[in-house]
């Protein structure tokens, strides 16, 4: 990865993150769950809270399991996520809540933590 320093476990979120399509969300479970961290949906968050800069990931298609935004320190952040997700096509339903069984990702195969992340 260039010289940049990422943990194994960050590489690895990173990569599955990085193959969410547009117009499509995957929950901070899924994420662990892909990236062989099941039961490590908490890390999904740290991991991309700290994203270094270079790294280019669509952070904005991780949802929670309740197919929201998660709540952050800066409300702005969440309304820049939810028009991020608008602008690829995802709706809301009147409660501010995705349907996932419409616009969870469904992956094939399995990402490699070695793979582009630039």
């Amino acid at each position: 990865m260039s010289g940049m320093k990422v943990s194994e476990p960050y590489a690895r979120i990173y990569a599955v993150v990085k193959r969410i399509p547009a117009g499509r969300v995957a929950t901070y479970g899924q994420v662990a769950a892909l990236a062989g961290l099941a039961g490590a949906a908490r890390q999904v968050g740290y991991a991309l809270n700290a994203t270094p800069r270079g790294i280019r990931i669509p952070w904005q298609r991780v949802v929670n399991a309740q197919g929201t935004v998660s709540r952050r320190a800066d409300p702005d952040d969440e309304i820049r996520q939810r028009r991020l997700l608008e602008a690829e096509g995802v709706r809301f339903d009147p409660r501010g809540r995705i349907p996932l069984d419409r616009y969870r990702w469904k992956p094939r195969g399995t990402p490699r933590a070695e793979d582009d992340l630039f």
